[in-house]
């Protein structure tokens, strides 16, 4: 198992660890992880390939699903079309 796999699992690892934390220490560990998480997704990729990286994306995106619901309700309201 190569470097960037090992640290996939530990920071898959960390984010359960975080999400067993009080609710109100979930948004600042989220920005944490995201700020972790996009470079190691680049570095798993780089190192295994785009299957391996869309798997990684994918297990990230499972455990960090609210900031990304967020992100797409907020994407929906920049781009829905105000009628006169």
């Amino acid at each position: 198992m190569t470097l960037s796999l090992v640290l996939a699992c530990v920071w898959a690892v960390l984010a359960c660890v975080i999400a067993a934390l009080p609710p109100r220490a979930h948004w600042p560990a989220a920005y944490g992880l995201i700020a972790l998480g996009i470079p190691l997704l680049g570095f798993v990729t780089y190192q295994n390939g785009p299957f391996w990286g869309l798997l990684v994306l994918a297990g990230g995106v499972s455990l960090l699903r609210w900031p990304v619901i967020r992100l797409g309700r907020w994407c929906a309201g920049k781009l829905r079309v105000k009628r006169p």
